[in-house]
């Protein structure tokens, strides 16, 4: 028999928006247990790992990867993790460790801007979302407190605000000002809004512009899921990582009674619970919920639509790099300083995707140093190639908005993993509305590239393209059982005492990365199982 724990309220995943929200729970007077299927990490041994890791470009490898728990990788070789359904192969990072996966994170903390959550209504595409802007404004504002966002008041035109920003920005880098002073005749440049301190906040220090945020900033400078984790076990919330949930059990009436979790010994656990929240994310909680399929759930949990593990959504990317008319000498500061929001909502939408444009502060000495060798070059003419293109070479990408298609899945494998659990398994494709988005964005590369005197053009290759991470969908909220998940506070139409809390729920994804978004969502969730709602 399992050893059987119990609480009020059971939160599965330590990220962001589990942890934030277990917080709150936890602060308004509930037992709360966090369960976490990796183990617990410290920032020293990350940035000791990163330091001496010959994969600088693999943001996961830094971080423990085990068999009991595994996560993408896709260095030296691919682990294997992931099964493709293609026609096009869905490659995410994320981590299964205590605090997720916003350990390697950009802390991008854009809002959606109000027509983000109409766009069926107000351009005839995608989905509406069955709340407002409005309605979510006030847990923008909780959640940006809690990272410690800081941005610029221009931005206030994109995304309304009925408070400013808990900082003021992150100081410019050189590349950043004479690229903003450059384009500003036609493009308006911001600084990103990030979870990033412009000075001290809530104990940390201020960005010191070490150039290595992702996949670790080394001065706790950057908010993570780690420093939402610990703030939720501050709150008194208990957390067990080494925890792998792999059973929902639930009665005659549909009500979740207990789930089921492994440790890493493969020893077998039961928690019962009055309320029951999924917090992994939008590929780690369909898993869970097609794991759980019963005799009176037969297609899985919370499925009862169809719809559990469809419409998944991340933002492709295609890019520019280029070499600027002067040295704008990038590697010092936030490695992603700043964008272009006004791209990202229009009459345009009706036609092809939105996107917002960022500019790379990333070092580009490695790239050049290896381009400069390929090309022959040694002793000085080496030297001087290397000082000349790292010093001018620019890259700029897109962020863009693809649509949520039910032909986008993530389903149960047929692989399993250390622990007997199915492998996630990915069928996934791109429609003719984000080749057109990709099309005007590389109109627009041109045009930013013809302004800073570009030369070099390195397009991306066409109809490659990379995607952010930003892994949405699967979970989708609504106020129609039947093509939905979960309702507009993020309970499952099926179960009355089951809430999701994750980038899962979003029913589109617009064209900023979807964290804060997710976290907002989170709190209003929590305020609807305290009651407040």
């Amino acid at each position: 028999m399992p050893q059987t724990l119990s609480a009020d309220i059971v939160v599965v995943g330590s990220g962001v928006c589990g942890a934030l929200a277990a917080r709150k729970l936890a602060l308004a007077g509930a037992s709360v247990l966090m369960l976490e299927a990796g183990p617990r990490i410290t920032r020293d041994r990350i940035v000791h790992n990163f330091r001496t890791s010959p994969f600088k470009s693999d943001l996961s490898k830094p971080y423990p990867n085990s068999v009991f728990a595994p996560f993408p990788d896709y260095a030296p070789e691919n682990n294997g993790y992931l099964e493709q359904a293609g026609p096009y192969p869905y490659l995410p990072q994320y981590l299964r460790v205590v605090g997720g996966t916003s350990w390697h994170w950009a802390a991008q903390a854009w809002r959606f801007v109000p027509n983000d959550f109409r766009i069926k209504s107000k351009y005839g595409v995608g989905r509406d979302w069955p709340i407002s802007y409005d309605d979510l404004e006030p847990y923008y504002n909780e959640a940006e407190i809690l990272w410690g966002v800081s941005g610029p008041p221009e931005m206030a035109k994109y995304s309304p605000r009925s408070q400013p920003f808990p900082m003021a920005p992150v100081a410019k880098s050189w590349l950043e000002q004479r690229v903003t002073d450059r384009l500003a005749p036609q493009f308006e440049v911001l600084t990103n809004t990030c979870g990033r301190n412009s000075r001290s906040y809530d104990g940390r220090p201020a960005c010191c512009g070490n150039n290595n945020c992702m996949p670790i900033c080394p001065i706790d400078a950057q908010y993570t899921g780690g420093i939402s984790a610990q703030s939720a076990e501050q709150a008194g919330v208990k957390l067990i990582p080494q925890a792998v949930v792999y059973r929902l059990e639930h009665d005659a009436k549909g009500r979740i009674t207990a789930l089921n979790y492994y440790d890493w010994n493969k020893t077998s656990y039961r928690v019962i619970a009055k309320t029951f929240v999924l917090a992994a994310n939008a590929i780690e909680t369909p898993k869970i919920l097609l794991m759980s399929a019963s005799d009176k759930f037969a297609d899985g949990l919370a499925n009862s639509s169809g719809t559990v593990g469809r419409n998944l959504m991340d933002h492709p990317s295609n890019s520019l790099a280029f070499d600027v008319d002067e040295p704008i000498w990038p590697g010092r500061g936030p490695q992603s300083p700043s964008s272009i929001q006004q791209l990202r909502d229009g009459a345009f939408r009706s036609e092809h995707a939105p996107f917002r444009i960022d500019f790379s502060n990333s070092s580009q000495v490695a790239s050049v140093t290896a381009e400069a060798i390929a090309e022959g070059l040694t002793g000085k003419a080496l030297d001087s190639a290397i000082r000349d293109r790292a010093a001018r070479r620019l890259s700029i990408k897109n962020v863009l908005e693809q649509l949520p298609d039910p032909n986008n899945r993530v389903m149960l494998g047929e692989g399993r993993d250390a622990l007997g659990l199915p492998k996630p398994k990915f069928s996934y494709s791109f429609d003719d509305y984000v080749h057109r988005g990709m099309g005007a964005s590389t109109a627009a590369y041109e045009q930013i590239a013809q302004m800073l005197g570009g030369t070099n053009l390195k397009h991306s290759k066409p109809g490659q393209y990379s995607n952010n991470q930003h892994i949405c969908g699967t979970l989708s909220m609504g106020n129609d059982p039947t093509t939905s998940v979960t309702d507009s506070v993020g309970r499952a139409h099926d179960h009355e005492n089951l809430f999701m809390m994750s980038t899962g729920v979003m029913p589109t994804l617009a064209t900023c990365n979807s964290t804060l978004t997710a976290s907002a969502l989170s709190l209003r969730t929590a305020d609807a199982i305290l009651g407040k709602l």
